[in-house]
């Protein structure tokens, strides 16, 4: 008998003509002990679906058909739909709990991470001490295996890594001891082996609970994870359920094109090779980048720096791509805003040469520095983050020619946003329209139009495609490739993402702890790795 039956299950927003269904009569169920996988692109009705159970839908969302709750198996099932947000609130939490995508904003900045697991422990248990309280969030944090617990209870959310705050919202989730766990995207932004990592926790929590266990249903849309950890696979496109089955059948057998199309989405590297001759763009010296410590040794002494980047060396030719691989807290961003020189401002000690088109970066002038960043040009994570909601895309993709090229008239201004956004994939139309109107690939397009504009000899993308689906990832992929062979440029690319990494890249920095452990050939340095690290990195995305 199922523990959670979706029956019917449709969500639709707007009335009359202009209604759209985000979901359409989803039928699926959930088995005592089991884990489903729920996958598809953004926009398919992954989250709506996850969300429904629980009654947390967004305003305005019409919702029909059943949901089925049967915790204990013996009574008859309940529909969830037709509770009252009272009885809801009792189910929330105690019986079916849910771990969000990112950590930092479902948690409260302003208490203590055990604080909040404590709140969590009393609605199960209200006739605890506080000690006792403090004794079982203590022993959560433990054993969702975060390091010193003790310690780490009294940490507000801001002093944890990624992978810390996300087993922090697990040990929350499970203080109450639920049947069913919803994991929404629980690993999105994670390193690889911090993925498997809390996938392999949840796998062994799960095995840790009640009799009958816990069901889990994992949302996500990294194919490479549900292999590891689902018994069962849901696909959805557009809020329809284009297949169910077991994770071997839908992965070596899938019956529907769109599957079929989503398993085989993993990036292809299509790399032109680097000319022997080609010059070199990029050059940086023992790079180094250090932070005041908070903390001081003593009274009258002040600790030493804390060395983030350590003595780094490379050097970017034209028409080159460098991947930057290493997990969080490496060092990677901070290599690229130190070659990019964004650390002026900021308390970083910056040490080492960066010789930006044979020029050092550090010497220039600050007027020097801003006509050159017309040939370095940077791409970030999260295109919605990165892109003004203010303005719209005319506006946006002609920022930087107001800035390096204000002789420009307003129609030739608006010519070169038009011939800039064919070249990455979008027509005119798109002029008058602001990024909330966007998909997340599309706002990628319009961050690499704005990066291209000014036409660039080198790109530092900072994780490009990790906001985005396999499939557009892949499109945004080859759209970059092309672009680079056309106009021969160098890319700094600096991922978690090694699939993309294996697919971009003609030579791999690994870096570990600010220190670059292995550099070479992408290829070769995959079938080769000569640093246990760097096997661990490798054999955590399986590409080994």
């Amino acid at each position: 008998m199922s523990l959670l039956r979706y029956e019917d299950l449709s969500i639709s927003f707007g009335v009359g003509r202009r209604e759209k269904f985000a979901v359409n009569q989803l039928n699926l169920e959930i088995g005592r002990g089991e884990r489903v996988a729920l996958v598809g692109e953004s926009g398919s009705g992954k989250t709506l679906t996850a969300l429904a159970p629980l009654r947390l839908e967004p305003e305005g969302a019409k919702v029909s058909g059943k949901i089925l709750w049967n915790p204990d198996g013996h009574q008859d099932p309940v529909d969830l739909l037709s509770l009252s947000i009272e009885d809801i609130r009792r189910i929330r939490g105690r019986e079916i709990a849910m771990v969000f995508q990112e950590p930092m904003t479902a948690l409260n900045p302003l208490f203590t991470i055990g604080n909040q697991i404590i709140e969590a422990v009393q609605i199960d248990q209200p006739l605890l001490s506080k000690a006792e309280c403090i004794n079982a969030a203590v022993n959560l944090l433990r054993k969702t295996g975060i390091p010193e617990p003790e310690r780490r209870f009294y940490s507000y959310p801001h002093q944890l890594s990624g992978g810390q705050r996300q087993r922090a919202m697990i040990a929350m989730a499970l203080a109450c001891k639920p049947r069913l766990l919803i994991a929404d995207e629980p690993t999105t932004a994670l390193d690889v082996s911090l993925r498997l990592q809390i996938l392999d926790l949840l796998k062994e929590l799960q095995e840790e609970s009640s009799e009958q266990g816990m069901g889990i249903l994992l949302i996500t849309h990294d194919l490479n994870l549900v292999k590891h950890f689902a018994q069962r696979v849901a696909v959805l496109n557009q809020g329809n359920l284009m297949e169910v089955g077991s994770t071997k059948q839908v992965f070596e057998h899938p019956t529907d094109p769109y599957t079929r199309a989503l398993v085989n989405s993993e990036p292809v590297r299509d790399l032109a090779p680097v000319l022997p001759l080609a010059p070199v763009l990029l050059k940086a010296e023992a790079l180094s980048v250090a932070y005041p410590s908070a903390e001081s040794s003593s009274w009258f002494t002040k600790a030493p720096p804390h060395k983030v980047l350590k003595k780094v060396s490379f050097q970017l030719k034209q028409g080159q791509t460098i991947g930057v691989i290493g997990e969080s807290g490496s060092g990677k961003t901070t290599l690229g805003m130190a070659v990019l020189g964004l650390l002026g401002d900021s308390s970083a000690q910056v040490t080492g040469e960066v010789d930006v088109l044979g020029k050092n970066w550090q010497t220039l002038t600050s007027a020097d520095r801003r006509a050159m960043r017309a040939s370095l040009q940077v791409i970030f994570q999260d295109p919605f983050g990165s892109l003004s909601p203010r303005m719209n895309v005319l506006q946006i993709v002609a920022e930087g020619l107001d800035v390096h090229y204000p002789h420009l008239t307003a129609a030739e201004r608006e010519t070169r946003v038009i011939d800039i956004l064919k070249e990455v994939g979008l027509d005119r139309s798109a002029l008058t329209r602001y990024p909330h109107e966007f998909s997340g690939g599309q706002r990628q397009r319009i961050a690499i139009a704005r990066a291209l504009i000014l036409r660039p000899q080198i790109l530092v993308l900072d994780e490009p495609t990790s906001a985005l689906d396999v499939s557009i990832q892949k499109q945004v992929l080859a759209l970059l490739s092309e672009l680079q062979k056309k106009y021969n440029l160098a890319y700094l690319m600096i991922s978690h993402d090694l699939a993309v990494i294996r697919a971009m890249s003609h030579e791999v920095m690994v870096l570990k702890e600010g220190k670059v452990v292995e550099f070479g050939e992408t290829e070769s340095l995959i079938k080769h790795p000569g640093q246990v690290y760097t096997k661990e990195l490798f054999a955590a995305a399986e590409l080994t």
